[in-house]
């Protein structure tokens, strides 16, 4: 079975529909359903759209079909990113992302909308579209999908394989500068580029054996991962939980513990964004528990874990865990054979623990603790400072301190709008709710006029 068959299946099983339930949906044979489910067929484009829109997978099956090609008409080295001879060349690689001003000039417009149940996502219109007027009630209704940005970017374009690298060390190379540029770009201009580099990835496994397709698998295993986090800072959880979950898969089929452990991890980080809490504590659990000793894994699943306990009211469990996390980093191999998670730290402890307090209704230590990480943070974290920001301006709401509150939220609102970060966008939305309660403070209303001005609402 290959990528586009395999996602057509999932997609399909999450429906609970079955082939012949899709083929009387789209009016083709079951049977011809079930030969692209198996990749025995490769389907024209017209195939490809009717089965996104039915299966409403907001793009998805369109942007890897863009990734395969067309029937019999691609190979597989043409679907790897070409960035010439220097692939950690930052500009080569986002010129060749939608949205970034290139030499047509034909860049997007990336504006934020609130949607009825009240999350934020981030819709990319076509510059001439934005400027020409387009009403509100046209965003909204565009708003009204939980992928609907990721449905409204063009796909990614097909590339050839840089030609001084092994393939293995291209997608390497190139993973890393997106990774790089994601804190200060945000999410929604790397989004089609990594879905696409997975599709080559199932391409290129498909003509290599042995140690080079292990290698390959372990690979589009990291890009998954990276996806579903890049859809968690959009907001779209619903396509987050889709990567990770795949993500999942395949790091079993690589064998290797470390990069089950994280995304295991990195589930119940998702898990405590979504406020699941019971989700969260399992899976830290279980990361725990597969985590080797005294790794900055284990520490990441104990932090994750804290959360949780705190969303779930419980302020002994939840202390229980960021002890353990801050005794994991207090012990550390000096040598650690796994390289995830070097960006684990005691500050990054203390801020989930910020978080977690919030959660736990002890607001004015959590906005000393959000305000402590933010002034520690290193230069470079853009995005990460936003989101703390944003935490922080809630926690003075809390506890009861509207001018430090709307002074924090315009800070986050600048790095909001510059990054497209959902998760940013979201907690402002709430500060903007909770600040109505003192209307007269110049702060508050300089935030929440501002704040109106970059957020359409639904009619």
């Amino acid at each position: 079975m290959d990528f586009w068959g395999y996602e057509l299946r999932v997609r399909r099983d999450s429906k609970g529909l079955s082939l012949t339930d899709l083929g009387k949906l789209v009016r083709y044979n079951p049977s011809y359903l079930a030969k692209l489910e198996r990749g025995e067929r490769k389907p024209p484009r017209e195939v490809a759209e009717a089965l996104d829109h039915v299966l409403k997978a907001s793009g998805a099956l369109i942007r890897l079909w863009g990734a395969i090609g067309e029937p019999n008409g691609i190979r597989p080295s043409d679907h790897v990113a070409n960035i010439g001879d220097h692939v950690a060349n930052t500009r080569q690689v986002l010129a060749q992302m939608p949205d970034f001003p290139a030499e047509s000039g034909e860049a997007g417009v990336t504006i934020p909308c609130r949607t009825h149940d009240g999350r934020i996502i981030f819709v990319t219109l076509p510059r001439r579209t934005f400027l020409g007027g387009i009403g509100l009630g046209a965003i909204a209704a565009t708003a009204a999908s939980p992928s609907a940005a990721a449905q409204s970017r063009t796909p990614a374009s097909r590339f050839a394989a840089a030609p001084d690298l092994n393939p293995a060390e291209h997608f390497r190379q190139l993973r890393q500068v997106l990774i790089d540029n994601d804190n200060l770009l945000g999410p929604l201009r790397a989004i089609p580029t990594v879905e696409s580099q997975i599709g080559a990835l199932q391409q290129l496994r498909q003509v290599h054996q042995g140690s080079d397709a292990r290698e390959l698998l372990y690979i589009q295993t990291q890009y998954a991962e990276f996806c579903g986090w890049l859809y968690q800072d959009a907001g779209d959880f619903r396509s987050a939980q889709y990567w990770l979950d795949r993500s999942l898969e395949w790091s079993y089929a690589t064998a290797d513990r470390d990069i089950t452990t994280y995304i295991l991890a990195r589930k119940s980080q998702l898990a405590g964004d979504m406020g699941d809490a019971t989700t969260a504590i399992d899976l830290a659990a279980a990361a725990s528990t597969q985590a080797h000793p005294d790794t900055r894994l284990g520490a990441i699943a104990a932090t994750f874990g804290g959360y949780g306990h705190a969303l779930a009211g419980d302020t002994a469990g939840s202390e229980r865990e960021l002890d353990r996390a801050h005794d994991i980093l207090a012990n550390l191999d000096p040598d650690p054979a796994s390289t995830w998670g070097v960006w684990m730290d005691d500050a990054y402890v203390d801020v989930h623990q910020a978080r977690g307090r919030y959660a736990l209704g002890q607001h004015q230590q959590a906005a000393e603790d959000f305000r402590t990480a933010i002034a520690a943070l290193p230069a470079g974290y853009h995005r990460d400072k936003g989101v703390y920001l944003a935490r922080e301006s809630l926690a003075h709401v809390g506890a009861r301190e509207p001018e430090q509150a709307a002074q924090a939220g315009l800070q986050a609102l600048q790095v909001a709008e510059s990054t497209g970060s959902a998760r940013i966008m979201t907690e402002l939305a709430r500060l903007d709710t909770q600040l109505e309660r003192w209307p007269k403070i110049p702060a508050v209303s300089e935030f929440r006029q501002t704040f109106d001005v970059l957020m359409p609402r639904q009619a």
